[in-house]
């Protein structure tokens, strides 16, 4: 059994300027745990593929499409494909979300 501990994955800074963890990667599936300090964004993007997010910790305002709406801990969002989205810290928390896409990019 693999148990992969996010407090141990090593992180990076992303191509959006954003500290991420890749969790996991295979052919189905791919798992990303994004940190977003206070006040910091995702700029507007889309992706081929299912995204949907998970908070982990904090709050902050995620835009899909024409919609957005604040979100906080233990909510999880759908995308659907190629719908443009982005993400926004609150001022005041640090906002932690995974992020799962499948299939895999």
């Amino acid at each position: 059994m693999e148990i992969i501990k996010m407090d141990e994955v090593e992180g990076f800074i992303n191509k959006r300027g954003i500290k991420a963890k890749q969790l996991l990667k295979n052919d189905d599936v791919q798992i990303m745990n994004l940190i977003l300090y206070p006040g910091e964004a995702v700029p507007e993007h889309s992706v081929p593929v299912y995204v949907f997010f998970y908070v982990v910790e904090g709050s902050g305002t995620l835009k899909i499409g024409d919609e957005e709406n604040v979100v906080s801990a233990k909510d999880i969002i759908p995308c659907p494909r190629n719908t443009v989205m982005s993400l926004k810290a609150d001022q005041n928390e640090t906002f932690v979300v995974l992020n799962v896409k499948t299939p895999s990019l």
